[in-house]
């Protein structure tokens, strides 16, 4: 297993595949670098080198009580490309991991970043408010962190199907992909299950996205249901400098495995531009 120790004494397990320019994947929760395998094994079969993490708290990671916030994340992540030495990184970030690209960004600059892509992402700021009137109720996190302490296994099994649209009538459900779902979310830790609800949903990244200076590309599916377009991708748009938007209709939230043939081909091509 590869892994790195951080600073505050936490290792953190990540995948390593391929030879190339590299491309680091940060996941969403409460899932694992897995979530990634199919970009993952397409890109470096197409000469690129690609890594991905679980975040602390995750997958194979150790399990701390602390650090379950994405000033953390963000520096796990800075500690992560700075153990590898590599430069000219595409930083891909799908929900959860898109916020902590952002934030990543935000804390430790451009330098040594070529290009982003945040997919599905939670930026600028998920949670309802006075600022954001388009944003999702405090009650429904709430409800998630209720459903991690009261039976999060049952929780995981629910959510998936939302995650993956798998509720929308005549949608063709993978039974297979619900399991894995299922897997990784049992194989994060309960204190960070718990602990990155308020991470994702009330950390505001407008001033991070303001800070991103490469070229950026979001996707997002018009058909997510656990963070929706209007409140994410069509706002993060407005602020991001280079920015380019793709939509993709009918997709949902868990794109990258569900429309992962379009998913890979959108990743090539902006990479390759």
């Amino acid at each position: 297993m590869a892994t790195f120790t951080t600073r505050d004494g936490t290792q953190i397990y990540y995948n390593d595949w391929g030879a190339g320019q590299p491309i680091v994947f940060s996941h969403g929760w409460p899932l694992s670098a897995d979530a990634f395998e199919d970009q993952m094994f397409f890109l470096a079969s197409r000469g690129y080198r690609c890594i991905a993490h679980d975040r602390r708290g995750h997958g194979r990671s150790s399990q701390p009580w602390q650090g379950n916030d994405l000033d953390t994340y963000a520096d796990d992540l800075a500690e992560l490309v700075r153990h590898l030495k590599l430069t000219s990184v595409v930083h891909v970030g799908h929900s959860t991991g898109g916020g902590e690209v952002a934030r990543y960004i935000g804390r430790h600059g451009n330098e040594r970043v070529a290009k982003a892509v945040l997919i599905s992402a939670v930026p600028p700021v998920m949670v309802k408010s006075e600022k954001n009137p388009g944003g999702t109720p405090i009650d429904v996190f709430d409800k998630l962190r209720i459903g991690v302490l009261a039976d999060r296994s049952q929780l995981w099994r629910d959510l998936s199907l939302p995650f993956y649209g798998y509720n929308n009538p005549g949608t063709k459900v993978s039974e297979g992909v619900r399991e894995s779902f299922w897997l990784q979310g049992m194989m994060a830790s309960l204190p960070a299950s718990y602990f990155c609800i308020k991470a994702f949903s009330e950390t505001d990244l407008t001033e991070d996205l303001k800070k991103i200076e490469v070229p950026t590309l979001l996707l997002h599916g018009d058909a997510d249901q656990i963070v929706p377009i209007a409140d994410s991708a069509l706002l993060s748009a407005k602020i991001v400098k280079n920015v380019s938007l793709k939509v993709h209709e009918g997709a949902p939230h868990g794109m990258c495995t569900t429309h992962k043939e379009q998913v890979n081909a959108d990743l090539l091509a902006f990479i390759e531009s």
